[in-house]
């Protein structure tokens, strides 16, 4: 399906589904765990869906109501699934899946679409052989097949992609024996925090330096069945708050819980330096303020942002630096690359550095832009479309690969006024 945008005026409510990194922390807490998990309010989403199937595979047995997921989990000791695990476009679920897959002693292989099949797995696999894991790859990606048990030691990972620790922290808890994780770097710092909100949740204890850095793992421990809501996605509610920010009057986004540790709640500071009126009573509000500034940005702990603070820098007056965002080469595209590519098409004047843009405001007009199956570039698009000059009109290809994150997209946007018209 392609998407095409005009100009709009949008205005009314909106509420935030769940987060998708919230729901596959989840998932994993709740396979690992042996007894019944209630998982509250989970995102329904391709990627959660794909996790949630490959958690029955391992012996997981799910009961489906609306709203909730009870999840009975077979503890430590998953089932031979006796098939290929397909994860689909999702790299979270992949990255985690794989740390419990390595503590069988049956081999496991993982699989995916083609645009899963260029996601980083090298390191991951890396260092749980140093654990005691057996790796089969052709290039370090899927497809793969791993085969533990691990045996515990100390190890250590690189910290580009924070999914490759989180992999770590939920498997090794479960080791025979003690483990250490140590790392030179870690971006994505926040990613590491929902994890850990999630281990503590589920009883299991990880020590940490304050700087991330180094881990010890006491080995033997068990996950305990929990339950508990899924917070709101700050990852998704990006757009809407962007919508507001170009073309909105009265955009009030609903159930952000700003306490919650995900990194991506920084963006409505980075839109407020940009100019955007937002006002936080009982629900937010935001409002296009008229003019837009060009402002600096480091992007480390927020990087899913890049699409849709590309798109609101493409509106600002002057140039803004969206930095230090090198991982976002990593994601379902190279998010970098395509962003600038994407919107040097539509007239944007955009500068690739190594790790981030630089794009400087105006002459955004319409054409057609490429998706590349990435959903966060897709509703980017149609965000920035929503601000086009009037008579002109944005087509996204392939824009139903929302649908991975935010099934909803289309349907809460034409809700609250956009132009949007499907194109089969």
């Amino acid at each position: 399906m392609d998407l095409k945008v005009r100009r709009s005026t949008l205005s009314g409510s909106i509420a935030v589904s769940g987060s998708k990194s919230h729901t596959i922390r989840a998932v994993i807490c709740a396979l690992a765990a042996e007894g019944k998990s209630i998982v509250r309010d989970p995102l329904e989403s391709a990627d959660t869906r794909a996790t949630l199937e490959a958690a029955k595979s391992f012996g997981a047995k799910v009961t489906e109501k609306p709203g909730i997921w009870e999840i009975e989990g077979p503890g430590g000791k998953l089932k031979n699934p006796g098939k290929v695990i397909d994860m689909m476009n999702s790299g979270t679920g992949l990255r985690l899946m794989t740390g419990l897959a390595a503590l069988q002693d049956f081999p496991v292989t993982f699989d995916g679409d083609e645009s899963l099949r260029t996601r980083k797995m090298a390191p991951l696999l890396e260092a749980l052989e140093k654990l005691g894991a057996k790796v089969t790859s052709a290039n370090g990606k899927a497809p793969f097949t791993i085969c533990g048990p691990l045996r515990g030691g100390a190890t250590s990972i690189d910290g580009t992609s924070s999914q490759f620790l989180s992999s770590l922290l939920f498997a090794l808890p479960m080791c025979k024996g003690d483990c250490e994780i140590s790392l030179e770097f870690l971006m994505e710092q926040p990613y590491v925090g929902i994890t850990c909100d999630w281990l503590k949740a589920a009883g299991i204890e990880v020590n940490k330096s304050d700087d991330m850095l180094h881990w010890q793992i006491r080995g033997n421990q068990r996950f305990m069945p929990l339950d508990r809501a899924v917070a709101a996605d700050f990852s998704t509610a990006a757009f809407p708050l962007v919508a507001g920010m170009l073309s909105g009057s009265n955009i009030e986004i609903r159930n952000l819980d700003f306490n919650d540790p995900q990194g991506d709640k920084e963006v409505f500071n980075f839109a407020q330096k940009m100019g955007a009126v937002i006002t936080r009573g009982r629900e937010l509000t935001v409002n296009n303020s008229g003019k837009l500034k060009a402002v600096e940005l480091d992007l480390n702990s927020t990087p899913d942002a890049l699409p849709a603070l590309a798109v609101a820098a493409a509106f600002a007056e002057g140039s803004t630096l969206l930095g230090n965002v090198k991982q976002a080469r990593l994601k379902e595209t190279d998010r970098i690359a395509v962003m600038a590519k994407e919107l040097s098409k539509v007239g944007v004047k955009v500068r690739e550095l190594e790790d981030g843009l630089v794009v400087t405001g105006g002459n955004f007009h319409g054409g057609i832009v490429e998706s590349y199956n990435d959903h966060r570039i897709a509703m980017a698009f149609a965000v920035a479309g929503t601000a086009l000059p009037d008579g002109e009109e944005l087509i996204i290809r392939n824009a139903e690969c929302a649908k991975v994150s935010y099934p909803d997209f289309v349907r809460d946007f034409k809700a609250l006024g956009a132009d949007f018209t499907e194109i089969q």
